[in-house]
């Protein structure tokens, strides 16, 4: 009996010892392990949107947030700086048009739970991010298109009106001459104002609008007003946004693959590096190789960022309390 007794204490002793080494899950800890790591301070509210046209819309969108306005409040009031602004060619009012004189929009918007509301071919309305955003909170649907969009946003209180600036049709008519489908790198191609947002609670949600591709053939659609593809977050890990050729955003659900490499483990940079040497190794040999650009944004839980495209020339606006409003410069894969 002093035998058995001497033997489980002896037993229990070194079981205690052991569990003092390894982890819960019964794999040996290093010593720095051992040690209490800090948890990373989470830095929040975090705003980040593609191109200059962002930086402006990051500015009001700061401004609502900070004013108490609800997120998707906040970002829709700053996505509608550029989708008024005739001088953005790319987003809304004053957008090229396509092949046939009509300027058409693209839009969604995404919350923290998920919810989603978006259209596409939308014509007539100055603020497809708003319509998209009714479109979330008043029906059960998550994407409107075409004529139906037009006639959900009237029967909303929107306006009809002509949104072909003079200018836009003088580019038209110009294009007209040659007829040529060869977009611009970063010029015709930089179509999009997506916005990604950290909220001071650490909740995350999104925006995405655009007139689309200049010349576009008429009911084109881009990846813009697709979740997943042009905009995608999960709550809990982290959001993404693509700008580009939509095309190729589209062919490889690039915002939903970039959060699911965060979810992996990877940083916002290593994730839209990995998803943009995909669609290169995809495209190399495609017929849009030539005048193709994509870029992407991320933005995780703990307030990290990043911008990474196929070609250099990507610029981001990012906002947050430690160094206010700027742009920062895409890392990118080629010249």
């Amino acid at each position: 009996m002093s035998n058995r007794r001497d033997f489980i204490k002896k037993t229990t002793l070194g079981t205690l010892a052991i569990s003092s080494v390894l982890g819960y899950n019964g794999f040996a800890k290093n010593k720095e392990e051992e040690i209490d790591t800090p948890i990373k301070k989470q830095k929040k509210p975090v705003i980040i949107s593609t191109w200059n046209h962002g930086l402006p819309a990051n500015e009001e969108t700061w401004k609502q947030l900070k004013a108490g306005k609800p997120p998707l409040d906040a970002i829709e009031a700053g996505m509608k700086i550029p989708e008024a602004d005739p001088k953005v060619r790319s987003v809304g009012y004053g957008g090229y048009p396509d092949r046939e004189g009509k300027v058409t929009l693209d839009a969604c918007i995404m919350d923290h739970h998920s919810n989603c509301g978006s259209v596409c071919f939308l014509q007539g309305i100055m603020h497809p991010i708003s319509v998209a955003k009714r479109v979330l909170q008043n029906t059960p649907h998550v994407m409107l298109a075409g004529q139906g969009a037009l006639q959900f946003a009237l029967s909303e209180g929107f306006k009809e009106e002509n949104l072909l600036t003079p200018e836009a049709e003088k580019d038209w008519k110009k294009w007209l001459e040659d007829s040529k489908y060869k977009p611009v790198i970063n010029i015709e191609n930089h179509d999009t104002i997506s916005m990604l947002m950290l909220d001071q609670d650490g909740n995350l949600s999104g925006g995405c609008t655009t007139s689309g591709a200049a010349w576009k053939m008429h009911g084109r659609v881009g990846d813009s007003p697709i979740i997943g593809a042009g905009l995608f977050l999960d709550n809990e890990v982290g959001a993404a946004a693509a700008t580009g050729l939509g095309e190729a955003v589209i062919r490889t659900a690039g915002s939903a693959m970039v959060v699911e490499l965060m979810r992996q483990g990877k940083s916002p940079l290593e994730a839209c590096k990995e998803i943009t040497e995909r669609i290169y190794n995809k495209h190399k040999n495609h017929k849009d190789m030539e005048y193709l650009q994509v870029g992407f944004i991320a933005l995780n839980k703990n307030g990290e960022h990043a911008g990474y495209s196929l070609r250099s020339g990507f610029n981001y606006a990012i906002s947050d309390e430690e160094k206010g409003h700027r742009m920062e410069d895409a890392k990118f894969r080629m010249t």
